[in-house]
């Protein structure tokens, strides 16, 4: 499996999370001395302010993006060649997606992890670069948007608080305030691709009674790369999105895999209206690109919410996709 080049690419804008007004709860990440509070003692090894920015930019590099470290040693390992990683905005400018950075890479996984205060778009340029990119069959994609909690904008005013305290207890998690979006350069790429798809709400995922995540319901006949071979779970993040496929992308895109929903949770509208578990993992169909797009959370190449075996298993098949004959 040696030779493929894997890269992440978070889609956030540094400067602009870091510039969201702490004073406001919404929509954006904590700073590393709230998340303190919130878990005390449990991040206490980043107290000392001296050593750790206390600000949302120490939470981005001491908690966020070690979080993908394990996935990214591993898939080195595996590959023999280091993950390309790159920021979409930073103090020193844009890191497009673009052909510059494209080149080489055989997978790429696009971490869309944010705020929706900061509107990252895919642009028009950014949008073609990837279509040249899946014109590749040995080419697979990844676009990972996480959740968006709390959106009730289609509710009259006097019953959005009421709906946002019922997603609020369902997913249990008191880092997340009433509103939390993330994902608009993920989402704004797919429907650029034509493939629109929206990341609802935080759903809590069913474990087992040892504690470990309760295993995915996979179509296996829909799995044409292996991908899902030796997978059973992903992991127990407490809020995962429900990836709804709109409009065209119902005739467009598979459901490879499905999590089921803590249904001793307290309740969600969601699962209200009948649904003991939402589609964590789309596949494009076969005659939609000739490579391949995928579409699941950011936590799934996480390594701190459990499942992390068969986590592995996954990464390792993603890893080691064999090149298409000819």
């Amino acid at each position: 499996m040696a030779g493929r080049q894997v890269a992440l690419y978070f889609a956030w804008s540094r400067p602009d999370e870091a510039a969201a007004p702490l004073g406001i709860l919404e929509d954006r990440f904590p700073a590393l001395f709230e998340l303190r509070r919130l878990f005390w003692p449990r991040f206490e090894q980043f107290a000392d302010p001296t050593k750790f920015d206390q600000s949302v930019i120490g939470f981005l590099d001491h908690i966020q993006l070690a979080n993908f470290k394990l996935f990214a040693d591993l898939a080195a390992s595996w590959s023999g060649n280091p993950v390309r990683r790159a920021e979409r905005r930073t103090d020193a400018g844009l890191n497009a997606l673009d052909a510059e950075f494209l080149a080489g890479v055989d997978t790429l996984v696009i971490i869309s992890f944010d705020s929706s205060i900061t509107e990252q778009q895919a642009s028009d340029a950014e949008i073609s670069a990837i279509r040249s990119f899946l014109d590749d069959p040995d080419h697979t994609l990844f676009v990972c948007p996480h959740h968006d909690i709390g959106n009730s904008g289609e509710l009259p005013e006097h019953e959005r608080l009421s709906r946002q305290e019922l997603e609020f207890h369902h997913h249990g998690d008191p880092a997340i305030p009433a509103r939390q979006a993330f994902g608009d350069f993920g989402i704004s790429l797919l429907d650029g691709l034509g493939l629109s798809v929206r990341n609802r709400f935080g759903l809590r995922p069913a474990k087992l009674p040892d504690g470990s995540p309760a295993p995915l319901a996979i179509a296996t006949e829909l799995d044409r790369a292996g991908l899902m071979e030796g997978v059973t779970t992903f992991n127990l993040h407490p809020h995962l999105p429900h990836f709804e496929r709109l409009g065209g992308s119902m005739d467009k895109l598979d459901v490879l895999a499905r999590q089921p929903i803590d249904l001793g949770a307290p309740p969600h509208p969601f699962t209200a209206g009948g649904r003991h578990d939402f589609d964590a993992l789309l596949q494009t169909k076969s005659d939609v690109f000739p490579g391949r797009l995928l579409i699941c959370d950011t936590t799934i190449w996480s390594s701190t919410a459990g499942g992390v075996d068969s986590l592995q298993r996954f990464w390792r098949n993603v890893v080691s996709l064999e090149r298409a004959a000819g």
